[in-house]
Protein backbone atom coordinates (compact mmCIF):
# COMPACT_ATOMS: atom_id res chain seq x y z
CA UNK A 1 0.00 0.00 0.00
CA UNK A 2 1.22 3.67 -0.57
CA UNK A 3 -0.01 6.79 0.92
CA UNK A 4 -1.51 9.06 -1.07
CA UNK A 5 -2.85 12.51 -0.43
CA UNK A 6 -3.55 10.88 3.13
CA UNK A 7 -5.03 7.78 2.17
CA UNK A 8 -4.19 4.27 1.54
CA UNK A 9 -3.93 3.63 -2.32
CA UNK A 10 -2.95 -0.40 -3.51
CA UNK A 11 0.20 -0.40 -5.55
CA UNK A 12 -1.91 -1.42 -8.86
CA UNK A 13 -4.00 1.56 -8.75
CA UNK A 14 -1.14 4.20 -7.79
CA UNK A 15 1.29 3.21 -10.69
CA UNK A 16 -2.14 2.80 -12.79
CA UNK A 17 -3.64 6.49 -12.17
CA UNK A 18 0.25 7.78 -12.93
CA UNK A 19 0.91 5.97 -16.13
CA UNK A 20 4.04 3.67 -14.68
CA UNK A 21 4.60 0.39 -14.04
CA UNK A 22 4.89 -1.78 -11.13
CA UNK A 23 8.18 -2.64 -11.49
CA UNK A 24 9.20 1.36 -12.48
CA UNK A 25 7.77 1.89 -8.90
CA UNK A 26 9.07 -0.45 -6.71
CA UNK A 27 12.88 0.23 -8.75
CA UNK A 28 12.02 4.01 -7.45
CA UNK A 29 11.19 2.75 -3.93
CA UNK A 30 14.41 0.65 -3.99
CA UNK A 31 16.76 3.44 -5.14
CA UNK A 32 14.91 6.13 -3.54
CA UNK A 33 12.83 4.90 -0.25
CA UNK A 34 14.59 6.12 2.31
CA UNK A 35 15.50 9.64 1.23
CA UNK A 36 14.12 13.31 1.61
CA UNK A 37 12.28 15.43 -0.77
CA UNK A 38 15.74 17.51 -1.03
CA UNK A 39 18.04 14.44 -0.87
CA UNK A 40 16.26 13.34 -4.64
CA UNK A 41 16.88 16.75 -6.14
CA UNK A 42 20.20 16.94 -4.86
CA UNK A 43 20.59 13.47 -5.66
CA UNK A 44 19.21 14.54 -9.50
CA UNK A 45 21.32 17.62 -9.29
CA UNK A 46 24.60 15.69 -9.21
CA UNK A 47 23.82 13.11 -11.60
CA UNK A 48 22.93 15.70 -14.32
CA UNK A 49 26.35 17.62 -13.33
CA UNK A 50 27.70 14.25 -13.67
CA UNK A 51 26.74 13.32 -17.10
CA UNK A 52 27.69 17.21 -18.12
CA UNK A 53 31.00 16.58 -17.07
CA UNK A 54 31.44 13.21 -18.55
CA UNK A 55 30.39 15.17 -21.65
CA UNK A 56 33.14 17.60 -21.07
CA UNK A 57 35.75 15.11 -20.49
CA UNK A 58 34.48 12.89 -23.81
CA UNK A 59 34.73 16.14 -25.75
CA UNK A 60 38.28 17.28 -24.48
CA UNK A 61 39.87 13.75 -25.02
CA UNK A 62 38.47 13.59 -28.90
CA UNK A 63 40.08 17.07 -29.60
CA UNK A 64 43.15 16.21 -27.77
CA UNK A 65 43.56 13.00 -30.24
CA UNK A 66 42.51 14.69 -33.10
CA UNK A 67 45.52 17.47 -32.16
CA UNK A 68 47.85 14.73 -31.15
CA UNK A 69 46.87 13.45 -34.88
CA UNK A 70 47.48 16.64 -36.54
CA UNK A 71 50.57 17.26 -34.87
CA UNK A 72 52.21 13.67 -35.73
CA UNK A 73 51.06 14.62 -39.56
CA UNK A 74 52.84 17.83 -39.71
CA UNK A 75 55.93 16.68 -37.57
CA UNK A 76 56.26 14.10 -40.92
CA UNK A 77 55.29 16.32 -43.66
CA UNK A 78 58.67 18.31 -41.96
CA UNK A 79 60.86 15.78 -42.19
CA UNK A 80 59.82 14.54 -46.06
CA UNK A 81 61.02 18.06 -46.79
CA UNK A 82 64.26 17.76 -45.45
Amino acid sequence: MLVSQGRSVAVAEAVRLIGVTQFACYRWRKEFGGLKIDQVKRLKELEKENERLRKAVSDLTLEKLILREAASETEGLRQQNF
